[in-house]
């Protein structure tokens, strides 16, 4: 359900800040930006921060695996704004056939076997949550992730199925592929902090 409040602002303030930064930007601010407008206090903000910390904080997960991370948790959820979005600032960083390769079949790709197996538990936790036991833990720890890592990836895992689900239900619009490389690039320079 789009709510006009998000795609035009909910305060004069919003409305005036979200033209300034398309005009600037030269492209339609993109719904993810635009929600952080949306009663900063009650969600914005804290959702904002929580998810900076997950994608940008100290982590032994580079930016480019932890938004490959968040690209397959939308992928598993269906969310083909999400996996656009994040599949862009991935690519910024890494190789764009890599990134298609993971989200092809992150079993086959080349990546790290640490990444494979925090895949295959996040697979489980986003889509079989129910299923997930320790034994899944365990075999990515064998992997060679730690436990550190581990908690990073279901950070990571955690914030995406909620945004994911969010930007479906507000029913975010499809940016072109050149928008989602401009809206990577400042996702790459600012981060998620609202």
């Amino acid at each position: 359900m789009r709510l006009p409040e998000i795609d035009r602002g909910d305060t004069i303030t919003n409305r005036l800040l979200i033209g300034f930064i398309s005009m600037v930007s030269g492209m339609r601010l993109p719904d993810a930006a635009r929600v952080a407008f949306y009663h900063k206090e009650f969600f914005s903000t804290p959702m904002g921060s929580w998810t900076h910390a997950a994608m940008r904080g100290p982590s032994p997960w580079s930016v480019a695996e932890r938004e490959l991370m968040a690209a397959m948790v939308a992928k598993w959820n269906a969310s083909a704004f999400c996996i656009g979005a994040h599949g862009a600032v991935a690519a910024k960083t890494m190789k764009r056939p890599s990134v298609d390769a993971v989200l092809a079949d992150f079993r086959s790709a080349p990546i790290s076997p640490a990444l494979k197996a925090t895949l295959a538990f996040l697979e489980i936790m986003t889509l079989r949550p129910m299923e997930l036991s320790a034994e899944h833990a365990a075999a990515a720890l064998r992997s060679g992730v730690t436990e550190y890592a581990l908690q990073d990836a279901i950070a990571v895992a955690t914030v995406f199925n909620i945004i994911a689900r969010y930007a479906d239900a507000l029913d975010f619009a499809m940016p072109s592929a050149e928008e989602f490389d401009r809206a990577a690039t400042m996702l790459l320079k600012r981060g998620y902090a609202a």
